[in-house]
């Protein structure tokens, strides 16, 4: 449209020159619809749920304020931009231009902000380590090497890198942190078709770590790939359940620790991929929508069988890894259900609190379950104080949990009898103890004591 009123050369002319990347990527629409693009992204996968940041690099001073500028107009992410001074050549910027209005006015504030170019830079990194916001740095060559944030965990390019600076770019992501498997590059510009030639130029230098270097890069589609697969093995833990509807069935395959063990481990893993997935677009372009949505349910009904079985049979696990970037799938990704959070299960010695949580559990069984697990859990806990006493009834819960397996009771009997012992284990009773000392706590370690002083006393 704007060559239309030229001549055919001039027309040639123009499109050639507007053509080059560096004023491609100063086109107002393609900075807005990244922009854009980044805030979505940044919502879907990070924001709210984990504490994870992220950098966005830019090719030049005045791009990273406009950047800026779009990402507040939109109000989706917070975010702040670290440049270096107005007199220093920063990205793509000519030694021989003069700052634009722009950036003199930008620099002018920060620095009535900050008061010198030092506590600007120390300032900006300050909150980005430790606030919440900005949740996102923009930056042109700031940053880019001797940077270590962990929480940095995605990494927008909007700009040519090669060589020796793009391997320390991607290492800014590439930082272990909990909760975080990976580090992210969202890169609009086609720079890691640079990556390879990086790699060889530069892997012998002695101030890459080898974590930076090895493995650095993997498409996510190889990630994508996975996923079948991990959904096939979690499943397959279930094969031998006829009616994949009976949730009973579900909990009873898993009284099994290992099995169980097994179970958690594999629905983590099932999780992160997914993860990993809906994050990216072309896995939503490849994939059909109801197999996604098979994805999505079947993720729904597996964490709502392991709150389930944590809760029956009293497990201790360490989710916490995974807690953060499992829950903003959930929140971002499944509607269907609301996911509850685990808490810290109720001691059997709350009887009130622990006999409403049993009451709530569906199922006789799944009842008696609970209260073995429970129960078991708390002569575990205190069998160094007693130990004679408390080994007599882990023997006998032993004994009618097996009896139950092996269909000599019934559930009603199993629930009968595990309440009798869990009842025993909080009075302290024991039916081999006079009735006189019978409820009385520490009536054993009195009883052994009186004997022998009994029989010191008549020992002709």
């Amino acid at each position: 449209m704007v060559a239309e009123p030229l001549t055919e050369y001039q027309r040639a002319d123009i499109k050639k020159k507007f053509a080059r990347y560096d004023h491609l990527n100063s086109a107002e629409q393609k900075m807005r619809m990244i922009a854009w693009n980044i805030s979505y992204h940044f919502r879907q996968n990070w924001q709210g749920r984990t504490t994870f940041k992220g950098q966005l690099v830019c090719d030049k001073k005045v791009n990273a304020i406009r950047y800026k500028e779009y990402l507040d107009e939109i109000g989706i992410v917070s975010s702040e931009v670290l440049i270096s001074s107005i007199d220093d050549r920063e990205g793509e910027d000519s030694a021989y231009e003069k700052s634009l209005d722009k950036v003199n006015q930008f620099w002018k504030k920060m620095m009535d902000e900050h008061g010198n170019s030092k506590s600007y830079e120390k300032n900006i990194i300050s909150r980005f380590k430790n606030q919440r916001d900005p949740e996102i740095i923009i930056v042109v060559d700031k940053l880019l090497t001797g940077f270590d944030e962990p929480k940095n965990t995605v990494l927008y390019l909007t700009r040519n890198l090669q060589g020796h600076k793009l391997l320390q770019a991607i290492a800014r992501v590439n930082r272990i942190y909990p909760d975080k498997e990976f580090g992210y590059i969202v890169d609009y510009y086609g720079v890691i078709e640079n990556l390879d030639d990086a790699l060889q130029m530069y892997s012998s230098f002695e101030e890459f770590e080898t974590d930076d270097l090895i493995g650095t890069l993997n498409n996510i589609t190889e990630e994508i790939k996975k996923l079948p697969q991990k959904h096939s093995e979690l499943w397959d833990i279930f094969k031998t359940i006829v009616n994949k509807r009976d949730a009973e069935a579900y909990q009873q395959l898993l009284k099994d620790e290992s099995v169980r063990v097994q179970f958690y481990d594999k629905l983590a893993n099932y999780a992160k991929s997914l993860k990993v997935a809906l994050s990216a677009i072309q896995f939503h372009k490849e994939v059909e929508d109801k197999k996604i949505a098979r994805y999505k349910d079947d993720l729904t009904m597996f964490l709502k069988l392991r709150l389930a079985v944590v809760e029956r049979y009293s497990d201790e696990i360490d989710y916490k890894q995974y807690e953060g970037q499992i829950q903003k799938l959930i929140d971002t990704h499944i509607t269907t259900e609301k996911i509850e959070t685990i808490t810290e299960l109720v001691n059997i010695f709350d009887k009130e609190k622990f006999q409403i949580e049993v009451e709530s559990t569906t199922g006789i069984a799944a009842k008696a379950d609970k209260i073995a697990s429970r129960t078991a859990k708390h002569i575990s806990e205190n069998i160094e104080k007693d130990p004679a006493y408390y080994k007599k009834f882990s023997q006998m819960l032993r004994e009618t949990i097996a009896d139950y397996e092996a269909k000599r009771l019934s559930e009603a009997q199993y629930l009968s009898r595990v309440q009798e012992i869990m009842n025993n284990v909080l009075n302290h009773n024991d039916n081999e103890l006079p009735e006189a000392l019978k409820g009385q706590r520490g009536s054993k370690s009195i009883l052994w004591f009186d004997s022998r002083s009994i029989d010191r006393k008549n020992s002709g």
